[in-house]
């Protein structure tokens, strides 16, 4: 759990960083900066909720719906910089403080991601370190999942791998590996018959 929550907080200042310039675009299709950085608030608020929720015991879903996370984004990107950087900042922060309050028996609640998967609460810190890194990299200041440490790349792959469950084996060198697995785009990643790897739609 800590290492996580490092992990966390490595992606928080790297997400922080590429903040500064809200107005360039961002690696992933249709989004700005400001739909990255709205995306980024929301998602903070959403795990709040199932940290509240392994907390109290009272359902608390990530989202009402697909649709009305996808509506409060666009809403977002609409306030001004300033207002992103700060939603970002009291975001992030509220997400910490809530789960710094759990308890041992609390982090075993069971709650549901917005997919309705079942899962224990000590999956949350993971959740948002998946999300703060390798938004960061989508952020598109230049940041590359060579960037994001070794051992959360590795716990990335064997995540994505568990999660999608149809991805063959590949090689080449593990940053490409993890971009090429997250739907990124990736150089040097070849199939198991050293063919090049089928591009995977993305995830995350």
């Amino acid at each position: 759990m800590e290492r996580v929550l490092g992990w966390i907080d490595e992606g928080t200042a790297l997400c922080r960083e590429a903040l500064g310039d809200l107005e360039a675009p961002s690696l992933l299709p249709g989004w700005s900066r400001r739909h990255v950085a709205a995306h980024l608030s929301l998602n903070a608020e959403a795990l709040g909720n199932l940290v509240e929720w392994a907390r109290t015991g009272e359902e608390r879903p990530m989202y009402p719906s697909r649709e009305a996370r996808d509506a409060d984004i666009e809403a977002g990107t609409s306030r001004s910089a300033d207002e992103l950087r700060s939603w970002f900042e009291a975001a992030t922060t509220g997400l910490s403080a809530s789960m710094a309050t759990l308890t041992d028996a609390q982090w075993q609640a069971e709650v549901r991601t917005s997919r309705g998967e079942p899962i224990p609460a000590t999956r949350i810190p993971w959740m948002r370190s998946r999300e703060v890194m390798i938004h960061a990299v989508d952020l598109g200041t230049g940041l590359t999942f060579a960037d994001l440490p070794t051992d959360f790349l590795e716990a990335l792959c064997e995540d994505i791998r568990t999660e999608r469950g149809d991805v063959p084996k590949v090689n080449g060198p593990l940053p490409e590996i993890a971009a090429y697995l997250t739907g990124r785009p990736y150089t040097n990643v070849t199939g198991p018959e050293g063919n090049a790897a089928h591009p995977l739609a993305p995830w995350l």
